[in-house]
């Protein structure tokens, strides 16, 4: 059934091809075959590490450049969190 699919689908896409592009006018897909084969190849799985880990620690000196006193706040709380965590080290 999906393969069905597919093939008509594929030949749908030729003939759009075939009537939308001029260089493509002499293409012409009257029959397409399929091969079914119970032989798969795996996909080999890449594995993307998207927590990563640094060695150097921040040292906490970067500049708060806002006016806005609440985000003035939670800048300083960071810089506080993280002169405690060089100082366990």
């Amino acid at each position: 059934m999906e393969l069905n699919y597919n093939r008509d689908l594929l030949k749908s896409v030729l003939t759009i091809l075939r009537e939308n592009d001029e260089t493509c006018h002499q293409m012409l897909a009257d029959n397409i075959v399929i091969f079914n084969s119970k032989y798969h190849v795996p996909k080999s799985e890449v594995v993307i590490q998207t927590d990563p880990k640094y060695q150097e620690l921040s040292r906490a000196d970067f500049l708060i450049q806002t006016e806005d006193q609440e985000i003035i706040e939670k800048f300083e709380r960071i810089k506080a969190c993280i002169i405690s965590n060089r100082a366990k080290i």
